[in-house]
């Protein structure tokens, strides 16, 4: 009899650990993602000024999916080089439901597949601030409000869960 309880309390211990480590598990990853977001934001703000090159993934130049691909590359987030590939990431997300360290898509130019991506810094109820880089002003930050990017927005996706 002694063994049977001793074996019911034992159990108890570790289904109630577990249930606690979970709790703990999940508020970890949370303030990690935040933490991870904060950074990608901030990897990316400290490049603003930076000059356009197309093919560049340098402080010497980048180009818009090259200042995506390092940026998540400071924080070991393998992305794919190009905005195509780096549009089929993640999770696509809804405009409204956008959040800061949400990658922003575009087809500029009238083309016919996204060809520019940027990183959501700001969103307020019905705009979104993003940086990214111009091939006419280098890195800097934009906003869904301007006609250019009100034009050729795409989608939105969510890669830091």
């Amino acid at each position: 009899m002694k063994r049977i309880s001793y074996l019911i309390l034992i159990t108890v211990l570790f289904a109630s650990c577990k249930s606690a480590s979970t709790a703990v598990g999940n508020k970890e990853s949370k303030r990690e993602n935040s933490y991870t977001v904060t950074h990608l934001i901030e990897h990316a703000t400290d490049n603003i000024g930076v000059r356009y090159k197309a093919g560049g993934t340098t402080k010497s130049g980048y180009d818009c999916s090259g200042l995506v691909f390092t940026t998540f590359e400071s924080e070991n987030i393998k992305l794919p080089r190009n905005s195509f590939e780096q549009a089929k990431v993640g999770r696509i997300i809804k405009f409204n439901d956008a959040q800061k360290g949400d990658l922003i898509f575009f087809r500029t130019n009238r083309s016919k597949q996204i060809n520019h991506v940027g990183l959501i810094v700001e969103v307020k109820s019905d705009e979104i601030k993003f940086v990214h880089s111009s091939t006419s002003k280098g890195v800097i930050i934009s906003s869904t409000k301007e006609p250019y990017y009100q034009n050729s927005f795409a989608q939105i996706n969510r890669v830091v869960e």
